[in-house]
């Protein structure tokens, strides 16, 4: 029987004595937690509709124009001012307005995948999912995660923020 990170929280989901009808002779059988399920649960967490989604959007397979999840929002973003387009040239016009933001165009802006949207969002936003403006990553991906998809930036930044997550509560999204 393999054990995950998440078993624990699935067990509570299994069946009990208690939860058996009254006139039941025998308690349910608890079956062992499948990897496959402890894949899922995580993946939801995350923000993905599921381990598929999850593997392809982190592991830079998905193609431009999928869904990329909620991976880089987090429930308490949702008070903070962000610009959602519709589509990804529109965003990179947003980004590339804004000197008045900074000493160059958009640096202290990023654009971000959002399920099949994209948004800019600035350094509050990314300190509320546990990363920094000034990480040089977001130098060599071009504060573009769209175009920087599958790089070493978007590896580098991924990683961070699934460090982030885990060890910040809430701090991932749960509204896929």
């Amino acid at each position: 029987m393999r054990v995950c990170a998440c078993s624990v929280r699935l067990d509570a989901l299994k069946p009990t004595a208690s939860d058996a009808p009254a006139t039941s002779l025998h308690a349910p059988q608890a079956r062992p937690t499948r990897l496959r399920e402890c894949l899922n649960a995580v993946a939801r967490e995350l923000g993905f509709s599921g381990w598929p989604q999850a593997l392809g959007v982190l592991g830079g397979q998905a193609s431009r124009g999928d869904d990329m999840g909620a991976f880089w929002h987090a429930p308490r973003c949702n008070g903070l001012l962000s610009h959602g387009f519709a589509r990804h040239e529109q965003a990179r016009e947003c980004l590339s307005l804004g000197a008045e933001f900074g000493p160059a165009p958009g640096c202290h802006r990023v654009l971000l995948p959002y399920g099949w949207q994209f948004v800019i969002v600035d350094d509050h936003y990314l300190r509320e999912l546990g990363l920094g403006i000034a990480d040089e990553a977001w130098g060599r991906a071009g504060r573009d995660l769209v175009l920087a998809f599958g790089s070493a930036a978007w590896q580098a930044l991924c990683g961070q923020r699934l460090r982030a997550s885990r060890s910040t509560p809430g701090g991932v999204a749960s509204i896929v």
